[in-house]
């Protein structure tokens, strides 16, 4: 039997399992496949590699109280069905694992919480002492007060970014769909991809619809998530939730994904993978070789055009005069400012309109590449 070292090594391991690998043929909570990943969990524990478990199921927990026949569409009811939902999932998580003389410790979470620094810094102590008091932390999205989008990418973004945050060194994610195939695994001729070792692997992959009505990821987020956590040097395995043992133990269950980059701070991983552009700007071919090649940061003398609708400190993308994105930033002025500032040195701004104003566009800490 072939073994992969790299997951079997690992200590500290982040398990993301969805909806649908917990939801019954009525859309609620299955006990016995809730209790079937506590057990495959409880024995990772047994062996002494600490678990961090981010779980999806909060809305179809709560579809049965509220009475609802199916997950809900509109906003507001999703988050009623996941406010009743949340404390009756984590209620059977934590009666699931009592059996096997674990603890649980619910841990919700919103995008700041993994993004900010402070609130990281105190989330990455939580997390620490948690599991260092033997608890398995049990990690959701806030959906309850989430207010433009009621999931992270369907807790794959979610759980890639805490992966980086505790420092783990795996991260599984588990799913309804056995491994990564070639075209869709509901047709004949597709074929299981055992590991991906690079992007230009995935080029001709076709992903095939989400399977399931209960849940809310598909192969992309998975795939996006796989993406932000070898970017930053974890290894992902994607498995059916039902070989989850074998996947954990690093039996050659599902789709390996090998690391291709190294760790890098958690914001940088948000922007480039987590966040939508709140407009553009236009940069000249100067500035497109100082931010692309010498990781400069971008200043208002090679900005030449101002797009969309934007707030200090919010996420936008820098793109060259063809319209292509080479990088996406936090920018420093709002959309009404900048272009009053365009094509003028730092030096001639803070001489005109104060010290205030001798300050990047977007600061190259601030600023991640999009292509190489």
């Amino acid at each position: 039997m072939t073994i992969r070292p790299l997951v079997r090594d690992a200590r500290r391991i982040v398990v993301k399992v969805g909806s649908s690998s917990l939801s019954s043929t009525d859309g609620g909570i299955d006990d016995a496949r809730l209790i079937a990943l506590v057990n495959a969990l409880a024995g990772v524990r047994g062996s002494g590699r600490e678990v961090v478990l981010v779980s999806s199921g909060a809305i179809a927990a709560g579809l049965a109280p509220l009475g609802l026949p199916r997950r809900p569409r509109d906003l507001p009811t999703q988050q009623a069905a996941a406010s009743v939902g949340q404390g009756l999932l984590v209620h059977r998580y934590t009666d699931a694992f009592a059996a096997h003389g674990l603890r649980t410790g619910q841990v919700l979470l919103t995008v700041d919480d993994v993004t900010r620094r402070t609130h990281y810094r105190n989330a990455y102590q939580t997390f620490a002492k948690l599991l260092d008091l033997g608890v398995v932390p049990i990690v959701n999205e806030n959906d309850t007060v989430a207010t433009s989008e009621i999931r992270f990418g369907d807790n794959d973004r979610l759980a890639a970014l805490v992966a980086h945050l505790v420092h783990a060194e795996l991260l599984v994610l588990l799913s309804d769909v056995d491994a990564l195939y070639d075209g869709d695994p509901r047709r004949a001729g597709s074929t299981r991809i055992s590991e991906v070792r690079d992007e230009a692997q995935l080029a001709d992959v076709v992903i095939g619809k989400p399977s399931s009505a209960v849940g809310t990821g598909g192969m992309v987020t998975k795939l996006e998530a796989a993406r932000i956590a070898t970017q930053a040097g974890i290894p992902v395995v994607l498995a059916s939730a039902t070989a989850a043992t074998e996947a954990m133990a690093g039996e050659e269950a599902g789709t390996l994904f090998h690391p291709t980059g190294r760790r890098r701070p958690t914001r940088l991983l948000w922007l480039a993978h987590a966040t939508e552009a709140r407009g553009e700007v236009v940069l000249d071919d100067g500035a497109v070789r100082a931010v692309a090649q010498r990781r400069a940061s971008l200043l208002p003398a090679g900005v030449v055009e101002v797009r969309g609708t934007f707030e200090a400190g919010d996420p936008i993308d820098l793109v060259d005069t063809a319209g292509s994105a080479i990088a996406r930033g936090l920018v420093n002025y709002d959309s009404k400012e900048l272009p009053g500032l365009l094509g003028r040195s730092t030096h001639e701004l803070a001489r005109e309109l104060g010290a205030g104003y001798e300050r990047e566009v977007v600061h190259r800490d601030d600023l991640v590449l999009l292509r190489s």
